[in-house]
């Protein structure tokens, strides 16, 4: 039987730009740089989406250093992805709107050969929820709703 864990985010849009976030009883502002049309009051949804991969391998990194019995002493990440805006800003291009590739360089503190790191960082890549779910398709669906039922937070 599969362990499944339903994780929610709760988001209202509220002056230009801003989303302010709800993640259980956390607060995330998102938003524009003001030559987007937004205040700068926080990150934009695509550095979040990079960061959000940047912390998943960190956390998924853990747990595989734990139950492996490796010694890694910190990561860095630094995430890059390339993004053709005319997508998303309704400009005909030959791309996606979606970011057109990602490279993901880890620096890694441990007693290990560079190929042992390798070996560490493709496991971890393998078993990151954000990595895999970039990797594949994974079905959405978008549905106007008057009320969001038992969400709490910003957008209630």
């Amino acid at each position: 039987m599969a362990n499944v864990k339903k994780v929610v985010v709760a988001a209202h849009q509220t002056e230009g730009m801003r989303m302010d976030v709800e993640a259980r009883n956390h607060r995330i502002i998102i938003d524009q740089p003001a030559t987007g049309g937004g205040h700068d009051a926080g990150p934009t949804p695509l550095e979040y989406f990079l960061a959000s991969l940047a912390g998943c391998m960190g956390a998924i990194g853990r747990i595989v250093a734990r139950q492996q019995k490796l010694v890694i002493r910190w990561m860095d990440f630094v995430v890059e992805g390339d993004l053709d805006v005319d997508g998303l800003l309704g400009r005909p291009t030959a791309n996606r709107a979606g970011f057109l590739g990602f490279k993901v360089k880890a620096r890694l503190d441990a007693d290990l050969s560079p190929e042992q790191k390798q070996a560490f960082l493709h496991e971890v890549e393998k078993r990151c929820p954000v990595s895999e779910n970039i990797s594949n398709a994974t079905p959405i669906t978008f549905e106007v709703v008057e009320e969001l039922g038992g969400v709490k937070g910003p957008a209630v």
